[in-house]
């Protein structure tokens, strides 16, 4: 058996979510593991402490805007390449629209958002989260290819394994309808923590009552480590920009730890975030729905509650 791993990286940086597709690799006790890397990223030999064997790096400026045919033809072109009949990548926006894609390509099986490593002792099992995180499914993939799309924060990042990856350039082939939709124009996500990648995410929501009020959730935030996030309805009224709407139309996210003030918790709402490891609500209402859905909660006015909680965060020296 032998996987490849498709890498995404930003600001030269690889992701960690990629960081924990390529743990979920190695783990799955792989002969080889390549990755694949068509952004531009710095020092990937290190990716051998991830159990990498090969890098393959693609450096055409044409993938810079992550057209999503031409990634499945090079994924697939370097499958092929690699001898590899199975194929993981970290969930994403990209990764969403790629996996299936190549699933054509390869003739292969699809499994998104998987949770856990794959059940081998009879045939081959993967556990995905289904009904937006409420449920798991056992599902057993048939044939020799297969692609799986990991969710975020499913396996803890391994960079045990040791050892320096060979960095080999990739020339894929691309078809002629590859390049067909032009892409002219990329906006990212400003700030220092991407919501997406966030391990830490403090997300508030129109209990705040005003887009003057946000100075005391950003100083949480940053106090943490943390990534900022809100309700739709806070996006919808440009309190916050709609990059930090988080849900079921929004982003959905995957932290260790997500803390929501103000926040009713809507089902729309929880479709984006019961993935996460541990839920705090804060909210002076102590019939809200959020509650239930909490690991831990705390009844009381965001306008106590937050600047209180930084306070002692600092001088805990979080």
């Amino acid at each position: 058996m032998s996987v490849l791993v498709y890498i995404e990286a930003d600001n030269n940086a690889v992701k960690k979510s990629s960081l924990e597709a390529l743990t979920y690799a190695a783990k799955m006790n792989a002969g080889d593991v390549t990755a694949l890397v068509t952004d531009k990223a710095e020092n990937l030999e290190e990716l051998g402490k991830y159990g990498v064997k090969t890098v393959l790096q693609v450096t055409d400026e044409q993938l810079s805007s992550r057209p999503v045919s031409a990634i499945a033809s090079t994924i697939a072109g370097a499958a092929q390449k690699a001898g590899a009949n199975i194929v993981v990548m970290s969930r994403s926006s990209t990764v969403d629209a790629v996996a299936p894609r190549v699933g054509v390509k390869m003739s292969a099986t699809v499994a998104s958002n998987v949770v856990a490593l794959p059940q081998t002792d009879n045939g081959f099992v993967v556990r995905r989260g289904v009904f937006t995180g409420k449920a798991f499914a056992d599902t057993k993939l048939e044939g020799e290819n297969k692609v799986l799309t990991i969710a975020k924060n499913a396996l803890a990042v391994d960079d045990s394994a040791g050892g320096s990856a060979t960095v080999e350039a990739f020339s894929p082939e691309y078809g002629a309808k590859d390049f067909a939709i032009k892409v002219t124009d990329v906006k990212k996500q400003e700030g220092d923590i991407l919501l997406p990648e966030a391990d830490l995410v403090v997300s508030a929501g129109r209990g705040l009552k005003g887009p003057e009020n946000w100075g005391m959730i950003e100083e949480l935030a940053t106090t943490l480590g943390a990534a900022t996030a809100c309700s739709k309805p806070v996006s919808d009224m440009d309190w916050r920009p709609h990059h930090e709407h988080v849900g079921q139309t929004g982003i959905k996210v995957a932290p260790s730890l997500y803390i929501a003030t103000g926040i009713s918790g809507a089902i729309q709402h929880l479709a984006g975030v019961n993935s996460s490891k541990t839920i705090v609500v804060i909210n002076k209402d102590a019939e809200a729905p959020f509650f239930k859905s909490a690991d831990y909660g705390v009844v009381g006015d965001a306008f106590d509650v937050i600047p209180k909680l930084t306070e002692a965060l600092k001088k805990a020296g979080v």
